[in-house]
């Protein structure tokens, strides 16, 4: 699949492009040689691997559900406010993918489907929260 028609690809890349991005500005290293980026990079991924809503997803800030721990929402918040701004510039085409699809204000069950009403929050978030 492309990133032009898979949106779970594309927004596991724009998360890869945003972690490297803050790793090379403010560690001075690849995302590879940081700890600290590696693990929020692999727990990122993961999350979004097991959204219950797949193709149908809003932005991870709109969702219903918040799969990622508090300290990790912390760090990826950090992450994105520092290189949301600088994504212009370096992946235009991401960055208005980005805007695209953040204008999804409500997940879908299936894309093109009903929209999902009334979720139960935690239980609904496959795979590990920790």
């Amino acid at each position: 699949m492309s990133i032009f028609t898979n949106r779970i690809e594309r927004e596991a890349r724009t998360v890869e492009v945003m972690i490297q991005l803050y790793c090379k500005n403010q560690h001075g290293l690849t995302v590879q040689d940081c700890p600290n980026c590696s693990e929020l990079q692999n727990y990122a991924l993961d999350r979004l691997n097991h959204c219950p809503f797949h193709e149908g997803k809003t932005s991870c800030k709109n969702c219903p559900i918040h799969c990622y721990k508090p300290g990790i929402k912390d760090d990826i918040k950090q992450v994105m406010r520092y290189s949301g701004p600088r994504m212009m510039l370096r992946h235009p085409i991401l960055t208005v993918f980005h805007f695209i699809d953040n204008t999804r204000k409500e997940p879908l069950t299936v894309l093109g489907q009903n929209r999902v009403k009334n979720l139960d929050l935690a239980e609904d978030c496959n795979g590990p929260v920790d």
